[in-house]
């Protein structure tokens, strides 16, 4: 278990010394623990999962929270070579994890919400461990600054609804139960840690028990006995009460689960999309990359019967307006097509089908970043299968939406964003193009919870000074790039 960052105060001292203290004492637990291991072997199949498709396996791996290494002996049986390091704050989880594993993991002494090692990690994960941090949203992104890139931070905690059954009984006793407020999924998709991509499942269980009395000793054994701050235990007799009130409903108690995997971007850069087509996306991309003297990619390019083409466009408009400035870097589109259709529809038209290998995300200079334009908007096809929105969850990149100033753009903007989420893609912002409209502006970042990154007003005409003048009124990198 670990302990949760907050001001040195007293009460919050004396607190965090009897959570160790409980964890340190807990000698029953690893015989009481049955939901900490369903916990451990859960989180550790969908890291299984979310790293089977990595060219390389793991080698430096970060455990938070150990407790007695449920999941750490799953993390070695799904990565003999790797290094890892299983990190606790009571020093008596420390020593039974040394008991089991032996030399097969280092141990370190360490509250996760003040992580005191230098990374990057591979994997970064903890069961079971967000319940006691009392800004866990914090603590994930601090975490997640330890990732190297394309690294996967998982997690798993309690939700609300858990020991729902004896806060009804608790209630039928007309007793205030002292088991902490855990949160819900909405609050749960805030503590997403920017830029990284991912999301939160959910997963019940129920745990039967002999009697009511059971559940409390359950609840020490396993040291997890600790009232709520600012909460007051029960005497002996309503404990008794409230028990037994619970062994007439059954004694079975609920614990409500919820699994984090999150991973970071495998590169420095952002996709760029759009609501619609001709929306501004390629002059936002130009002024992005002026911004940041950034790298540009189009994966796929089509309309250019029409057309000079987006790479040729943000190549010019992009570049200094100095004699000596340095040039745009672009690298070449995988597909480019002669009609005005989507990317699938116009190279159906020449006889072509678009292979998906082609469409890798360049890693050249990962470090630098790299705007990457998407064609039309999310849901436009790029083959049968796949539409933009899927490459953009490829990619891994947050992602910035352009979007019309004007009427209209609430419903696009809306669900664009809607749908970003729902697969677990990072949005950096929206960029409004047009005329400005305050009350737009105000409304989609209200109801999209999201950073209006810039308005850019209608211009006759573009050329490299007005895209240089454009450009200063979007973020700096440091500020999209978030860690």
């Amino acid at each position: 278990m670990t302990r949760s960052s907050s001001a040195e105060t007293v009460s919050a001292t004396t607190r965090q010394a009897l959570i160790r203290a409980r964890f340190d004492g807990a000698q029953g637990y690893d015989g009481a623990a049955t939901l900490q291991r369903v916990a451990a072997r859960a989180l550790a199949g969908d890291l299984d999962r979310a790293l089977a498709e990595r060219a390389h396996t793991p080698l430096r791996v970060l455990e938070v929270g150990c407790g007695t290494g449920f999941l750490t002996e799953q993390l070695c049986a799904l990565w003999p070579q790797a290094q890892i390091l299983a990190t606790d704050y009571a020093p008596g989880m420390l020593a039974r994890v040394t008991a089991r594993l032996g030399a097969r993991v280092d141990v370190h002494l360490m509250d996760a919400a003040n992580p005191d090692v230098s990374g990057p990690f591979d994997v970064i994960c903890g069961s079971l461990v967000l319940q006691w941090l009392d800004d866990p949203a914090t603590a994930l992104k601090q975490l997640a600054g330890l990732l190297a890139p394309d690294g996967v931070l998982a997690v798993s905690t309690l939700r609300a609804g858990t020991f729902a059954e004896w806060q009804k009984a608790c209630a039928l006793e007309g007793q205030v139960p002292a088991t902490p407020d855990y949160p819900d999924m909405p609050e749960l998709s805030r503590w997403v840690p920017y830029p990284c991509q991912g999301m939160w499942r959910a997963e019940r269980c129920v745990q039967a028990f002999g009697t009511g009395l059971d559940f409390v000793r359950h609840l020490k054994k396993t040291g997890a006995d600790m009232p709520r701050a600012g909460a007051v235990g029960m005497g002996a007799g309503a404990l008794r009460r409230v028990a037994a009130r619970l062994e007439k409903s059954g004694a079975a108690v609920t614990w409500e689960l919820a699994y984090g995997c999150f991973r970071r971007p495998p590169r420095a850069g952002v996709f760029v999309t759009g609501t619609d087509t001709g929306v501004g996306k390629t002059l936002v991309s130009a002024c992005l990359v002026r911004r940041w003297q950034a790298l540009y990619w189009k994966p796929l390019q089509s309309g250019l019967e029409d057309e000079e083409g987006d790479t040729p466009t943000v190549a010019r408009l992009a570049a200094s307006s100095t004699l000596h400035g340095p040039g745009v870097r672009c690298f070449p589109p995988a597909g480019a097509y002669q009609a005005s259709l989507s990317p699938e529809a116009a190279a159906r038209a020449e006889g072509v089908v678009i292979d998906p290998a082609l469409l890798a995300l360049p890693m050249e200079e990962s470090a630098q970043p790299l705007v990457v334009e998407g064609a039309g908007g999310l849901m436009v096809p790029v083959t049968e299968e796949i539409m933009m929105i899927d490459l953009a969850q490829r990619w891994g990149l947050p992602v910035v939406l352009v979007a019309r100033s004007g009427l209209g753009t609430l419903n696009h903007t809306l669900l664009s964003l809607e749908a970003l989420r729902a697969r677990g893609i990072a949005v950096a912002g929206v960029v409004l193009n047009g005329p400005p409209n305050p009350e737009n502006s105000r409304t989609i970042a209200h109801k999209g919870r999201v950073r209006i990154l810039a308005e850019i007003p209608h211009e006759a005409h573009i050329d490299v000074a007005t895209v240089e003048e454009l450009a200063q009124r979007l973020p700096s990198w440091p500020e999209i790039a978030g860690l």
